[in-house]
């Protein structure tokens, strides 16, 4: 009995080609390619799928899908690295810049369900991420963390674990790196992390050093929870300020904000958060501003109690004659 014709099997996938971004499919244009009809199950969603392997270069270990295409549009990502196709970020960068829910269930009831209604939503869809609303501040940040080249590094064979302990004897014919693993946030992924945009080390690292390069390095006073906006619309006013804090941040729960006081006749507001956690997440997010009725504010770290209170240094007559 064919697959689809099962009630059992209704929802299982069967596809005749991946959708792979540059880098993972390598750089040798005669590419062969081995396809296993509902070999495993998704990553994500649990459903068996076609799963393919290949070899993208000399000297490169196999790879091969590990979500199905389904979770793949979704998120408008590669079946294997589970990077962005567009920008080649991890997912939490993109959902991060352009302030995107995780609509995507977590738990093993729901997903499967959740995964065959979105099935047929996309069979004429090549996507289903609409990134055209996005403000102008989100597009220059994944402009300018956007990675357009391939990069074939990414697949090297993995580590050898018996040189990690000193016990190879293959030499040069060891089909593994020769190198000594680093330990460290990077060495813990996982795909339901990556996929859902949560806890990613690597995107973590990525957002951390943009918002460095921007001027929002966390200040050294772990005490100052706070941001300050500047140049704000005439418009602006308290409530809308907490309605666009709130939207542009879906990941973080609103109770995470603590106050936000405006300014009006200076233009200007102080974003207070409960913890410096989320301010942290908050900075990244905005490194390269936010946009507010239309109009680009800046963001800045805000100062310290200690060091605001503190008066200028003023000479001294100490030194005598």
């Amino acid at each position: 009995m064919p697959p689809k014709a099962d009630i059992n099997k209704a929802g299982w996938e069967q596809s005749e080609f991946p959708i792979l971004c540059e880098t993972c499919l390598g750089d040798n244009p005669f590419i062969r390619m081995s396809k296993q009809e509902f070999g495993r199950e998704c990553g994500t969603c649990a459903r068996p799928f076609t799963i393919f392997r290949w070899n993208p270069g000399n000297g490169m270990r196999f790879k091969t899908t590990v979500i199905c295409q389904t979770c793949a549009k979704i998120k408008n990502v590669c079946q294997t690295c589970l990077l962005d196709l567009e920008y080649g970020l991890p997912t939490q960068v993109r959902d991060t810049a352009l302030a995107l829910q995780n609509e995507a269930p977590t738990s093993d009831v729901n997903r499967e369900y959740y995964a065959q209604n979105m099935e047929g939503k996309l069979e004429a869809n090549r996507s289903g991420l609409d990134s055209a609303r996005a403000s102008s501040a989100a597009k220059d940040m994944l402009k300018q963390l956007a990675r357009t080249d391939p990069y074939y590094k990414r697949n090297r064979p993995h580590i050898c674990s018996f040189f990690a302990k000193g016990e190879c004897n293959r030499g040069t014919q060891c089909p593994f790196r020769h190198e000594k693993p680093t330990d460290g946030a990077l060495a813990k992924q996982n795909i339901q992390d990556r996929y859902h945009g949560r806890s990613d080390p690597v995107a973590q690292k990525i957002m951390a050093k943009h918002a460095e390069n921007q001027g929002l390095k966390p200040p050294e006073d772990t005490s100052i929870v706070s941001l300050f906006l500047s140049s704000l619309p005439a418009e602006a006013t308290e409530q809308s300020l907490r309605t666009t804090v709130i939207k542009s941040l879906p990941s973080m729960n609103p109770d995470k904000l603590k106050s936000v006081v405006h300014v009006a006749k200076s233009k200007c507001a102080f974003i207070n958060f409960k913890d410096r956690d989320s301010a942290e997440r908050a900075a990244e997010a905005w490194a390269n501003g936010i946009d507010i009725h239309g109009q680009r504010v800046n963001v800045k770290w805000g100062r310290g109690r200690n060091s605001a209170a503190k008066p200028t240094a003023t000479p001294t007559a100490s030194t005598s004659a």
